[in-house]
């Protein structure tokens, strides 16, 4: 009896024991799970890549882009700014259950691990979409152990601080849905042209299928793949009542008007200029490709995004989106030589060269204004000055070699002074221009308003033969534009790291005087006609509400407008990559881009004048021969000159000649009047150009 009694005492000694073990292994465990919870509330998850990628901003301090090994192309958009039905049809193929798990579908996990256990290898997961943004943000897709307990760490914790919505938003913003398309708004814009918010049933399904695989259910690669999957996930959202098969089915049938590959744009701002502050930050700056990428870097630039968008817009409308003519517009503030804006081709997701940079473009005609500034300078040449348009054969290099220009369409003008044939771009006046003041002083005018690039110094040089890039005219114009005044091009400010600390501020430049003012302000007088009656401007001049200069340039392979306002100075180009010919229709777009670009960006400011240097005097002259205008001349223009070159002698007509010349003007009359004449000229175009 005592025997069994104390057989049972120990069976429920042991039973008590055993139960007390299990006990404080539960509580451990308990104790245990709570401080890893703890822990990992506590503990900031890791920076995402997205975090780490270097930032370019603009002049404002607004994101422009980021730097990415990966070049993605992403918009961030709220939750409420996408299509419900992307929402929902997302939810349907990718996790139902997600506003009712914590993170992690346990029987799916049970399912995949013994199907792993069974293979032997991770072959299968059960991913929810925290658990793919999990991996997206912070981790690899390689298939092992390590990855996988990373995974479901980063998950708890997203599941812990973040709600549902917020990790629902990270993760449309997230995915991939192929071609460079990071998040749903690069794709909807992508895809279909047009928001996320404005998808509609059937676009959202095509949508929601592609991140099971971005290359195999693209409907640019693959297109009945594609639409395999839209019905997969239309079913998907049947099954679960978000809609009817009827609505399933209508939807399915739907014909969808995808944007064509060839006008698929990329999403992301301001590309090229991307790209040219990637390469100035590693070149000049010496910061390297990886510190981009992951660095965390803010780089501070000169862009300004509502000018860029100004001239995105021009190129957008002024392209054929569809044909292999390129374009480039870069445009630049006088006064700071802060680059303002830079488009360097049509196209950045098909064709990636940067036509900014290019310097293997003959500026043809637009070459001349750099020319005529160095023969105004040197007072070699006035506005005044006349030379005999016709057929002409020069001769230099002592006589050894000729040069035979021709006006295009072979017409030529007899006898024109510089206004007219700034306006009209004859290539006689401009190349007795070049013999008479010599080519090296053409070529030193050009390094002096910031032109490196390689020049000939033949008579050819006065139409443009030696190629430039479209930012070295843009930068030389600016000097004109700037009243003579040099500042070289700036498009990075201030670099700081993750911390705020200034890695790099760019220098206090001084603007340096490259060219007299008063020659560089006749000039841009001169430059004005090029958008009047008779100018090569002329027919977009009704767009241009503003004081601007300018000049056409045209080759057999390359079309220009490069011109300024007080504010920006601009060069806009056309041609093609391969150099081959255009025809007169491509010729003709450059203009009405840089008129568009130029009233939209400067849209906000009232228009202003050149302001006007000392040294310069206005007086009335006889167009037919240069002379001062005297009461006999039958015609009379208020023209510019630098002091002490205008004309001296007056026109008279042939009674006059007889007479006494005392009914004349004297030349200080001559100059008085010219400038008030000249004064109330301005303001009579002034109220012109504000109420127009």
């Amino acid at each position: 009896m005592n025997q069994t009694r104390q057989k049972t005492r120990k069976r429920g000694f042991r039973i008590w024991k055993f139960v007390k073990g299990i006990s404080v292994l539960v509580v451990l465990g308990l104790i245990a799970t709570a401080a890893g919870l703890v822990y990992l509330y506590a503990t900031s998850l890791p920076l995402a890549d997205s975090d780490r990628n270097s930032r370019l901003l603009d002049s404002q301090g607004d994101i422009i882009a980021t730097f990415s090994a990966g070049g993605k192309d992403s918009v961030p958009v709220q939750l409420q700014d996408i299509s419900p039905d992307l929402v929902h049809a997302t939810l349907a193929v990718e996790d139902r259950k997600f506003y009712e798990h914590y993170g992690f579908d346990i029987r799916g996990m049970g399912r995949a691990v013994l199907v792993n256990l069974e293979h032997m290898q991770m072959s299968q997961g059960a991913s929810t979409l925290t658990q793919q943004l999990a991996r997206n943000l912070y981790l690899s897709h390689e298939k092992t152990w390590t990855r996988k307990a990373k995974e479901a760490m980063y998950t708890a914790q997203l599941e812990m601080k973040y709600s549902k919505d917020e990790i629902l938003q990270m993760y449309l913003n997230e995915i991939y849905y192929g071609h460079g398309a990071y998040g749903i708004e690069a794709a909807s814009r992508m895809y279909f042209g047009k928001s996320a918010k404005q998808l509609d049933l059937a676009e959202s399904a095509m949508l929601a299928g592609i991140p099971k695989g971005p290359t195999y259910y693209s409907p640019y690669n693959h297109m009945k793949n594609a639409k395999d999957r839209q019905k997969i996930v239309l079913n998907a959202m049947a099954d679960i009542g978000e809609i009817t098969q009827t609505e399933a089915d209508k939807a399915y049938e739907e014909m969808l008007q995808f944007r064509p590959e060839s006008e698929r744009k990329t999403v992301e701002k301001a590309p090229y200029f991307r790209d040219y502050i990637r390469n100035l930050a590693i070149k000049e700056l010496g910061i390297s490709e990886a510190m981009l990428d992951h660095g965390g870097l803010n780089i501070y630039t000169t862009l300004d995004l509502r000018v860029q968008k100004a001239a995105e817009d021009a190129v957008s409308k002024g392209m054929d989106a569809t044909g292999e003519l390129e374009t480039a517009l870069v445009s630049i503030d006088p006064r700071t030589g802060y680059i303002k804006a830079m488009v360097g081709g049509k196209n950045y997701r098909t064709n990636q060269i940067n036509h900014v940079l290019a310097t293997t473009r003959q500026p043809g005609s637009a070459f001349k204004p750099i020319m005529y500034l160095a023969a105004l300078e040197s007072k070699q040449l006035t506005s005044a000055s006349m030379f005999n348009s016709e057929p002409t054969l020069f001769h230099y290099d002592n006589d050894r070699k000729t040069y035979k220009p021709g006006n295009f369409g072979d017409k030529y003008l007899g006898e024109i002074d510089l206004r007219k044939a700034i306006a009209a771009s004859d290539n006689i006046y401009a190349v007795n221009t070049i013999m008479q003041i010599g080519p090296e002083q053409v070529v030193n005018m050009a390094r002096n308003l910031g032109i490196t690039s390689n020049m000939s110094a033949v008579p050819s040089l006065a139409l443009g033969t030696s190629p430039v890039s479209p930012l070295e005219m843009a930068s030389a114009f600016s000097v004109i534009a700037a009243g003579g005044q040099r500042t070289p091009p700036v498009a990075i400010l201030q670099v700081t790291d993750a911390a705020g600390r200034v890695l790099y501020e760019a220098p206090q430049t001084q603007a340096e005087t490259v060219v007299e003012p008063a020659a560089a302000y006749v000039l841009t007088r001169l430059m004005e006609s090029v958008f009047e009656n008779g100018g090569t401007g002329n027919r977009v001049s009704a767009a241009i509400k503003r004081p601007v200069a300018g000049k056409t340039g045209t080759t057999n392979t390359d079309a220009w407008l490069v011109g300024f306002t007080p504010e920006l100075s601009t060069a806009v180009w056309v041609g093609y990559d391969q150099g081959k010919a255009i025809s007169t229709a491509d010729g003709r777009r450059a203009a009405p881009m840089f008129a568009q670009f130029t009233e939209q960006a400067l849209a906000s400011v009232p228009p202003k004048i050149f302001s006007v240097p000392d040294n310069v005097v206005s007086v009335y002259i006889d167009p037919e021969s240069g002379k001062l205008a005297g009461n006999g001349c039958p015609e009379k223009r208020l023209e510019v000159f630098i002091d002490g070159t205008e004309p001296t002698e007056v026109c008279r007509s042939a009674s006059e000649d007889s007479e006494s010349g005392s009914d004349d003007m004297t030349h200080e009359a001559q100059q008085q009047q010219g400038l008030q004449e000249e004064k109330h000229s301005w303001w009579r175009d002034f109220k012109r150009w504000w109420v127009e």
